[in-house]
């Protein structure tokens, strides 16, 4: 489907098993008119509804498959197959309950929700080996069947069962090579008499307090569901043409809405898995309509194939409470996709069901399954979609800005905590990983800095592609990647580090020189001692200074680092402190930058201000040249561009407000969508134009 760069994919996940009979006209036949009406290509089928088309054992009705299938073909409809395995059915569950996963407290999941499985179990692997191999050799063979999902939003599901635990102490024995002496080192499992003499009294883990034992199970679970999506693609591997592709629905940590990187998945090993990676994105609407969350799930998406396009599998059409769309911005919202690289939008779901679980959480259509303002807007994006896809499709992006993650950070962060040092679940919560990830990354976006987003254990060579390379709370990490970061630096690029970077190794035990460990030399300051921030400010100075206004806010909050002169600084130039603490107690640098070799490192030793944040960033970006005219129009429009498969230079101009926005152009380009001027018009640098309220113009240049 990538190949077919003339084409956008657009649609929806649609039940036929879900909808209600329609008084004298069958209910499919209409729902697929209004697809067709709506620009619709695409709908979605099959994955939550196992125990429809698998009532029992060995026993397949695939009435309702063959009609959503034999529907869309008949309206020049494609169908992508969901693999059924996220919901078990009934009879599973009662011929075999220990398919249930086991909690934490070491009770058995009991039977209802979605999702609370041992994805190990034998049972749940033999059954959903059936009913993969009967559904994909049933449907493969259908000329309008052009892919296939994987399962849906895979995680472990916090799985405590026998059989992972077990699993587990394998991998130890692999991992340690049957040696309990590294393993107890390694752990630091002699505290508190947690250290194993034999492998056959290994505890139960569930319930552990040691902090590198509990991230080490979480890593190994993490590699379940690579295991897991691997042992799917295998058996679609037996049917599937080689046009159809094979995707998962990856999704994100989730508070009322995706928010940072997904905690039980490794997304960039589990991708691997799939030929075409597929995401579910949610963000809130309405008034907090800003475009972040879509950008940074797009962001992290399109980096799991290093730049190639990806499928929004699920969004968002009237969604919960809060979310029913304003005019213009679901258009908005499907433009958002596009332009960060995105080949398609798919709506979860198409109509509203009308029982269970999700009633209320609305799809394209109400439970009347009328033309509402919300699908007719809909049509207006999949007629565009579709017209303009020449020009719309195949975007590909050349960023020089890199954010990197750590799903083995993040994990560490949730049992030293940024605000207590103690585990987030003892403490009642606070700060975690995802939220300095967030911290900078919207502070990249607010600045129009688009960025790729890389792996914690990402080669040297990959790096490289980067300017400017920024490590947001790089808790735990091997020394490979810490003489990787070194490289990149005194290599010419641009490294930015923040507090709590570089704390622990791989197996979360703290190094035991200044922090930031093997970077101190290179930043000429290290500390070993931080705190909260009660009542300090920061004292901005120098290029800091110059780059943030007199009313800037210079607050402080979670935590800060007290930074002191490197006992050996390496050869670099003179520290350049950007800004100290204000404090009748603390003082010294709060943020520091220093040349080294061929490239800088800057350092972020406290929790600023979103506006110090960007002015940083700013400052950063600026001396290592990634700054272009979109700079120009943060904060009063925000800009996606990229090279579209015509190779021509497309850029998104985003009005995420309820105003319209008056601007100067500061490059020339095509009016691809007919915003300010008839379509196709050439608008020229210096031309004043106006984005509309929840708008969007489509610029397109021509080759250099």
């Amino acid at each position: 489907m990538t190949e077919q760069t003339q084409r956008l994919v657009f649609g929806a996940a649609y039940y036929d098993e879900y909808t209600p009979a329609s008084a004298g006209e069958d209910r499919l036949e209409r729902d697929m008119r209004m697809m067709v009406d709506a620009g619709f290509t695409t709908i979605r089928i099959a994955e939550f509804t196992w125990g429809t088309w698998n009532p029992a054992p060995g026993v397949f009705d695939w009435h309702h498959i063959d009609r959503a299938i034999d529907a869309a073909q008949a309206h020049g409809l494609d169908v992508i197959i969901g693999t059924p395995t996220a919901a078990v059915p009934t009879w599973l569950a009662a011929r075999h309950p220990e398919v249930m996963g086991v909690a934490a407290s070491g009770q058995l999941n009991q039977y209802g929700p979605r999702q609370n499985m041992d994805i190990t179990a034998p049972a749940y692997r033999y059954y959903g080996e059936q009913a993969i191999r009967a559904l994909v050799e049933h449907t493969a063979p259908r000329p309008n069947v052009i892919g296939f999902q994987l399962d849906n939003e895979t995680k472990y599901y916090d799985a405590y069962n026998a059989g992972i635990q077990r699993a587990f102490v394998d991998s130890l024995k692999a991992r340690f090579n049957g040696d309990l002496d590294a393993l107890n080192a390694a752990y630091g499992l002699n505290y508190w008499a947690n250290r194993v003499n034999t492998w056959e009294e290994f505890p139960d883990v569930s319930l552990t307090v040691n902090g590198s034992l509990g991230a080490a199970f979480d890593e190994f679970r993490r590699s379940l569901v690579t295991d897991f999506l691997t042992w799917q693609r295998a058996i679609v591997d037996d049917y599937r043409r080689e046009d159809q592709f094979v995707t998962q629905n990856f999704d994100y940590e989730w508070r009322g809405h995706s928010f940072g990187i997904q905690p039980a998945v490794d997304h960039f090993k589990a991708a691997q898995a799939v030929t075409l990676a597929g995401v579910d994105i949610y963000h809130p609407g309405e008034d907090q309509l800003t475009g972040k969350e879509i950008a940074f799930g797009g962001d992290i998406n399109r980096s799991l194939k290093d730049g190639a396009p990806y499928l929004v599998l699920e969004t968002q059409a009237q969604g919960q409470m809060g979310w029913l769309p304003y005019p213009g911005q679901l258009r908005l919202q499907g433009y958002s996709h596009l332009a960060s690289g995105a080949c398609g939008v798919m709506y979860w779901h198409w109509g509203s069901i009308h029982n269970s679980f999700e009633t209320y959480w609305k799809g394209l259509l109400s439970q009347d399954y009328s033309a509402n303002p919300t699908y007719l807007e809909a049509g207006v994006l999949g007629r565009e979609m579709k017209e303009h896809a020449a020009s719309l499709a195949g975007l590909t992006k050349t960023n020089r800005i890199a954010v990197m993650v750590s799903n083995e950070a993040c994990t560490a962060l949730e049992w030293f905590s940024i605000a207590s040092g103690f585990p987030r679940k003892y403490t009642g919560g606070g700060v975690n990983y995802n939220d300095v990830f967030r911290w900078v990354y919207d502070a990249l976006f607010e600045l129009n800095l688009e960025a790729d987003i890389v792996p914690a254990d990402a080669p040297l060579e990959r790096l490289e592609r980067y300017d400017v390379l920024i490590t947001p709370a790089l808790y735990a990490a091997p020394q490979t990647t810490i003489d990787t970061l070194r490289a990149y630096a005194t290599g010419g690029g641009h490294l930015v580090t923040t507090f709590r970077t570089a704390v622990a190794d791989e197996n979360v035990q703290v190094w035991t020189d200044r922090q930031p460990h093997g970077l101190s030399g290179l930043l000429g300051l290290g500390t070993d001692q931080f705190t909260r921030p009660d009542g300090v400010r920061l004292a901005p100075s120098g290029a800091l200074a110059e780059h943030l206004g007199q009313d800037a806010d210079l607050s402080l909050s979670h935590f800060l680092e007290l930074l002191t002169p490197a006992e050996a600084p390496e050869t670099g130039s003179d520290v350049e402190v950007l800004a100290t603490y204000d404090h009748h107690a603390w003082s010294g640098p709060a943020i520091a930058t220093r040349t080294v070799g061929s490239g800088a490192i800057t350092h972020l030793g406290a929790w600023a201000s979103a506006e110090v944040v960007r002015a940083v960033l700013a400052l950063v970006a600026d001396r290592a040249g990634v700054t272009d005219w979109a700079g120009g129009l943060a904060g009063t429009i925000t800009v996606r561009k990229g090279v579209n498969a015509a190779g021509n230079p497309l850029a998104y101009l985003l009005n995420y407000s309820k105003d319209d926005v008056e601007l100067t152009l500061p490059v020339a380009g095509t009016d691809v969508l007919g915003t300010t001027a008839p379509v196709g018009t050439a608008l020229a640098a210096g031309q004043a134009v106006t984005v509309p309220a929840w708008g969007v113009l489509v610029l397109e240049g021509t080759r250099a």
